[in-house]
């Protein structure tokens, strides 16, 4: 078998090893001998690990100490302090009605104190009359435990003795007077392999050997007669974590590459919009459910009504009034409001435009007031696709929808009849996904309503279809629940692959 390839960090160690009776040592210990930085240390151990040479037992101690400073009152216990306090004021004996007026000790100090005390056997109690006893003069255990822990400053619990464990039983138990830690120590141990190899160095195996080559070293032709320190192609590579777009991200961009590729110009706008633009441009009454605040975020303040051209306003107030048959408000028209989609920005830059022909799109967030669940969040992204012209009927509606899904990977698709407020005729689509073996519902497509292109003065026909973009994304992800996409767990987004195969 062939030597491995060695650094002089690795020669280092394992000559270190070799030399001890129990070929191993503690990481401390080499760190320490070598005069080596512990980083250098423990890289040197892993590499050495990697290659079988050593491996490492990693034991757990646990370590007493005590917060508290010897020759203080605070380090006695308050059997020793309860003994002192009967012996400086009744001598041996003293009533415990007058030793319980005493300030000097605390009254739950007090009533510990007086348990041990009569517990060690240090004090007898007949009647109301304490008295002390000679076992008095004796340390407790604990008392041992506590003065050896104050010289020490630290100790292994392991070299505790049976009495001193017993102890330290009891002071765990009351609090305040001692505390545990934990450390881990790391024990290398040298394996036979590493043995075997370790006979065949010597500490100048490492010492002559150069380890770049210099211009002078060039100049001076003398790399020919020099030892060059040779690499290790096999060692592991330290792993990178690189930033990265968030998956979400990615899609979005996917998404609107596939709206350009298909002839489509992106259109944009704000995410507040007054309700004119978010509710009644889509010919929907003033009075309808889901223009209350348990369905809508309203943002406090009015559009001003100049900022609406006057023509596009009585259209809209004709139409409500005479389909409706209520008195249209233009106060609660121009309320601000966080827009619930992005067919506001749509309907306002046709009104804009007035195009006769025109494909356009948006990728944007828009904000329900829905309880948060695995399939729905408060604020998310949608997706829309708009399509202005004369003659386009449904059928073409569905061959776009058909191709939008297949350029994301989607090729089974289907339709059914539906209800939207805004289009009519409408249709909800299906999508089959493959890993799940399952339909699911996907995009709500249709043809606006005369009365919402009227509004605006369009005389064509405009088709439309629209959903939300994470729906998209939990199924390219392979996600149950919507809410992964934002908890910015790094496991999950380190794992998606940006290019998919």
């Amino acid at each position: 078998m062939t030597q491995p390839s060695l650094h002089p960090i690795e020669r280092k160690i394992l000559l270190l090893l070799s030399s001890r009776p129990t070929q191993s040592a503690e990481m401390n210990t080499i760190t320490k001998e070598l005069s080596m930085p512990i980083d250098q240390v423990r890289r040197g151990i892993e590499w050495l690990k990697f290659k079988n040479l050593v491996k490492i037992v990693t034991e757990t101690s646990t370590y007493l100490s005590t917060v508290l400073k010897e020759g203080t009152p605070e380090a006695k216990l308050p059997e020793r302090k309860i003994v002192e306090l009967i012996s400086k004021i009744g001598g041996n004996s003293i009533d415990i009605k007058d030793l319980a007026k005493e300030k000097k000790i605390s009254p739950s100090e007090f009533n510990a104190g007086l348990m041990n005390a009569l517990k060690n056997g240090w004090i007898t109690k007949i009647g109301t009359t304490i008295t002390i006893n000679t076992s008095s003069q004796k340390s407790s255990p604990e008392e041992k435990l506590l003065h050896r822990l104050l010289k020490e400053e630290q100790i292994n619990i392991s070299n505790l003795g049976n009495d001193e464990i017993r102890a330290y039983e009891l002071l765990r138990k009351r609090p305040g007077f001692i505390s545990e830690k934990n450390e881990s120590n790391h024990k290398i141990h040298l394996l036979q392999a590493g043995h075997n190899i370790s006979q065949t160095l010597t500490q100048s195996n490492s010492e002559d050997e150069v380890i770049k080559i210099t211009a002078e070293l060039l100049r001076s032709g003398k790399w020919k007669h020099l030892k060059f320190r040779g690499l290790d192609v096999s060692s592991p590579v330290q792993n990178h974590s690189l930033g990265r777009t968030h998956p979400l991200t990615d899609l979005i961009s996917e998404v609107k590459e596939i709206f350009i590729s298909m002839g489509f110009s992106e259109i944009e706008g704000p995410m507040i919009q007054s309700s004119f633009w978010n509710f009644d441009v889509l010919f929907t009454p003033q009075d309808h459910p889901a223009r209350e605040m348990q369905d809508t975020f309203y943002i406090h303040g009015n559009m001003p009504t100049e900022d609406i051209d006057n023509t596009v306003l009585n259209r809209v107030s004709d139409i409500h009034s005479k389909c409706w048959k209520y008195k249209w408000n233009v106060e609660e028209a121009t309320r601000h409001v966080l827009r619930t989609h992005t067919t506001a920005v749509t309907l306002r830059y046709l009104a804009e435009n007035k195009q006769d022909e025109a494909r356009i799109f948006s990728v944007g967030r828009v904000f329900r007031n829905e309880k948060m669940t695995y399939k729905h969040l408060m604020e998310f992204h949608q997706v829309e696709g708009v399509v202005i012209g004369k003659d386009l009927t449904l059928r073409d509606l569905m061959g776009l929808q058909t191709l939008f899904y297949s350029r994301l990977g989607i090729k089974k698709v289907k339709f059914w009849p539906t209800y939207f407020p805004y289009t009519e005729p409408s249709l909800q689509s299906m999508v089959f996904i493959e890993e799940t073996g399952k339909w699911i519902e996907l995009f709500g497509m249709g043809i606006f309503r005369p009365e919402v292109t009227a509004s605006v003065g369009l005389t064509g026909n405009v088709l439309a279809w629209g959903g939300g973009l994470e729906r998209i994304a939990m199924i390219r992800y392979g996600l149950n629940d919507v809410r992964e996409l934002y908890e910015n767990r790094l496991s999950w987004l380190r794992s998606v692959p940006i290019c998919r195969l």
